[in-house]
């Protein structure tokens, strides 16, 4: 069976069924308390823990930078010379980069054509050896 994947134009949103009116008008219905409770209430969807929600705020940037750069993991991974199960631990939460390859993806954030053109030049010195 094959995957079709459709991007959504949040311009062109199809109506609400009456089904999700029903649902929005119940939550707008609720106070904040009581929607709190219901979340906390829900065994399908427990709440982050500091630790989940330290490790996400971790990964966020990551995958916006890559994002942001229209990049697969594996494209974002060889243009940076990253190891690509590394990446997808970052991505994933599961490890936590170190402040100098946190301070390598601000670059690559905010310069990506210097950090390619600087590695593009070591790989000609590398060549050249």
């Amino acid at each position: 069976m094959a995957i079709i994947r459709r991007r959504v134009d949040p311009a062109n949103l199809p109506p609400p069924s009456a089904e999700e009116l029903e649902q929005l008008a119940r939550l707008d219905a609720m106070t904040p308390e009581q929607i709190e409770q219901n979340a906390l209430d829900d065994p399908d969807n427990p709440p982050f823990t500091d630790e989940e929600l330290e490790r996400l705020s971790i990964a966020a940037p990551i995958q916006r930078t890559r994002r942001a750069m229209a990049l697969t993991q594996v494209q974002f991974s060889e243009r940076f010379h990253i190891n690509l199960a590394r990446l997808r631990d970052w991505e994933q939460g599961r490890y936590k980069p170190d402040s100098a390859l946190l301070a390598y993806l601000r670059v690559i954030a905010r310069e990506p054509e210097a950090v390619m053109r600087a590695l593009a030049r070591d790989a000609g010195d590398v060549a050249a050896e």
